[in-house]
């Protein structure tokens, strides 16, 4: 029997490189959340903040506002939800930043390991980071006076929803914090970029309470139909939207869904192009 016929099957095959990356994305997200662990603040700050908010709109700025045909409370929650998922993308863009300050990316880049599994063990470890946080202000919102007044897999949905869309923005985050020299450069730029864009929205008052080209930008800007699409899955929406109101209203979830698939499509690339960059300076 020749040599050719004994030879043993090969033991070593190599998985697909989505699998790869995606093992060890599970790794990375790992140690990103035994570092949360190991540092509690970070969680802390990341949930008092948003709970200040709920406390100062509900009960300072809520005898003010009076949107039709709803609480003030049932209509801020989801605004809060929004704005807090956005803000807690930046936590992204400021980890890798770190990380490559410190060198830890060199590390990295020194293991057999998948060139993107950094960035998606960061992304999702945020991920799971705004479960709790949502978890926490959603007790919270039950605190003030918010109620979920639609069906269970609504609700579900209105959550999903919600944390898709942190997820998709936390790809721009990886971009920013791939091109800057610090974590504080990221925050500060975060703050100028998602600041603006959570204030101008629907977020906290009525979008028709806004003067005319505040309102333009208000109806189509996605933050807006974010938090519409999770005031009409959790039941909150009180009147519908105007009969000649924008079409990002009348579809929220559907527009939302675009937004995000449109920012999953550009920005993954990029961020892995800039990490490949960035690690090889």
């Amino acid at each position: 029997m020749t040599a050719q016929a004994v030879e043993a099957p090969r033991t070593d095959v190599r998985a697909p490189g989505l699998v790869k990356a995606l093992a060890d994305g599970a790794v990375v997200a790992k140690r990103n959340l035994i570092k949360i662990k190991r540092v509690p603040d970070l969680l802390v700050f990341s949930t008092i903040q948003p709970i200040i908010f709920i406390l100062l709109f509900a009960y300072v700025f809520g005898s003010a506002i009076h949107p039709k045909g709803i609480s003030y409370r049932e209509f801020l929650i989801p605004g809060i939800f929004t704005q807090t998922v956005i803000f807690g993308a930046t936590i992204t863009g400021a980890g890798l930043a770190e990380d490559m300050q410190k060198g830890i990316i060199d590390r990295f880049r020194s293991l057999p390991m998948s060139s993107s599994a950094v960035l998606v063990g960061r992304t999702t470890s945020d991920v799971l980071n705004n479960i709790l946080v949502i978890a926490i202000m959603s007790g919270t919102g039950l605190i003030v006076g918010w109620r979920v007044r639609s069906s269970v897999g609504e609700a579900i949905g209105g959550f999903l929803l919600l944390l898709a869309f942190a997820y998709a923005f936390s790809w721009i985050m990886a971009v920013v914090g791939l091109m800057v020299p610090s974590p504080e450069v990221v925050n500060n730029a975060a703050f100028m970029i998602i600041f603006p864009l959570t204030f101008i929205a629907n977020t906290f008052v009525p979008s028709n309470n806004l003067p005319t080209v505040l309102k333009a930008f208000a109806d189509w800007n996605p933050i807006s139909s974010l938090t519409q699409a999770s005031r009409q899955l959790f039941g909150n929406t009180g009147t519908a939207p105007l009969p000649d109101g924008p079409w990002s209203l009348h579809h929220p979830v559907i527009y939302t869904l675009i937004w995000i698939v449109g920012l999953l499509g550009v920005f993954i690339p990029l961020a892995v192009r800039q990490y490949k960059r960035a690690a090889s300076r």
